[in-house]
């Protein structure tokens, strides 16, 4: 059996490459990195790590090839042979594989080769329907129709934290990949056409949105509030953040107030889901994995924007009629770092309110930018985490208050 992983980077050889390879897989991957696939192709294995903080434990991923993603001709080839495939190469690299893809989906279906399922293990809301709409922009109305018919577009949780690769973690091998033990891939079981494949540690689940939601709003938004407290502290590194006691209560109740949410809105038990947030922080503490709160925080303007991890969980908690307090903290940190790295000036409240107005989505005057921006403005004045954290106790026990 075959399968394609485009994208060899951290995901991709870190974990969904290595749940393949150990379902029975050999394993093509596609990257532009020349270094990467010229050595996948000689060596035919990559080493991979499990770190954490009783030591660490080595294995071997193979049979293992790889084709550059710059040779149309070559990956089409892959794409056209394989039995599955997955693509890792980050949101904003998506667009640009779409002529490959199509390539390999053409060539397959002109050596009349069954359904190809393509699980998407990208950072991205609707994942699957924007990169269904890339591919049809390109395709005929004949070859929409087949489409439909042959191929799935399955969206992946990905909940394997895979830090930045340091020369420490590469440990002598450019190819070695450290990561956390957590490895389980829940997938949405309704989008495979023809028969689900069997791949280890795989859970096709239905309705899927859940776990989308649930990545995004409790692990996504959770690691980007740690980051963005840790950044106000000039910390390095996640679990130096989340060893701080003030910035451990802000993360799980902002966690929680998610939680809170979700299980409101879905109807799951919200037992289940604190549960998955007390492994949450427990793997945010391994620092072993060297995982860094600028990585964690970066590109926070995506990580701001409406539906995304910081207002999009910020926004479902009020729909449910829960008020984000500690959630804000974390929007009003992250606001703080977008400025800080867009506009390098002194920051001031107006550009704030602008921020969260024209990045986020935010109503001017509503409840969730006021709330927001109440919190901004104690950073703005130098509070300390303890007192930010004081002041989202205040909003949320006036909150129940109300509500009593």
């Amino acid at each position: 059996m075959k399968a394609v992983m485009y994208g060899g980077g951290n995901i991709g050889r870190g974990f969904i490459g290595m749940l393949f390879s150990e379902s029975g897989y050999e394993v093509t991957f596609v990257d532009v990195a020349e270094t990467v696939v010229e050595q996948l192709q000689k060596k035919g294995e990559y080493p991979l790590r499990y770190v954490s903080g009783r030591g660490h434990e080595d294995l071997r991923v193979r049979p293992v090839t790889a084709v550059n993603g710059k040779y149309m001709e070559q990956t089409a080839k892959a794409i056209a042979e394989c039995d599955i495939m997955a693509t890792a190469v980050g949101a904003r690299i998506l667009k640009l594989i779409v002529p490959n893809l199509i390539a390999g989906l053409r060539r397959r279906w002109a050596e009349g080769r069954g359904a190809l399922n393509i699980i998407i293990c990208e950072n991205l809301m609707d994942a699957d329907r924007i990169l269904e709409g890339m591919l049809k922009e390109q395709l005929t109305e004949e070859e929409c129709r087949i489409f439909d018919e042959q191929v799935g577009l399955v969206e992946a949780s990905i909940g394997r934290m895979v830090p930045v690769q340091t020369k420490e973690m590469q440990d002598g091998d450019p190819l070695r990949v450290c990561v956390e033990r957590y490895g389980f891939l829940p997938v949405d079981k309704s989008a495979f056409k023809g028969e689900i494949p069997q791949i280890k540690n795989m859970i096709p689940f239905e309705p899927f949105d859940f776990f989308i939601k649930r990545k995004l709003y409790v692990h996504n938004m959770g690691h980007a509030v740690c980051a963005y407290l840790g950044d106000l502290l000039e910390l390095d590194y996640i679990y130096q953040a989340i060893d701080k006691d003030e910035i451990y209560i802000i993360v799980r109740n902002a966690m929680e107030e998610s939680a809170a949410a979700l299980s409101a809105k879905y109807e799951v038990p919200l037992g289940d889901i604190m549960k998955h947030i007390s492994d949450l922080l427990y793997r945010f503490t391994n620092g072993a994995l060297k995982d860094t709160c600028k990585r964690v925080g970066g590109d926070p303007g995506r990580k701001l924007s409406p539906e995304d991890r910081l207002i999009g969980s910020a926004r479902l908690a009020l729909s449910q009629e829960i008020v984000p307090a500690y959630i804000a903290v974390g929007a009003a940190a992250g606001v703080w770092q977008y400025i800080k790295e867009t506009e390098g000036m002194e920051q001031t409240q107006k550009q704030a309110e602008n921020v969260l107005a024209e990045v986020s989505g935010l109503e001017r005057g509503g409840e969730l930018i006021e709330l927001i921006l109440g919190m901004y403005q104690l950073i703005l004045k130098g509070r300390s985490i303890g007192e930010l954290r004081r002041a989202a106790d205040r909003v949320k026990a006036e909150s129940m208050r109300d509500v009593v």
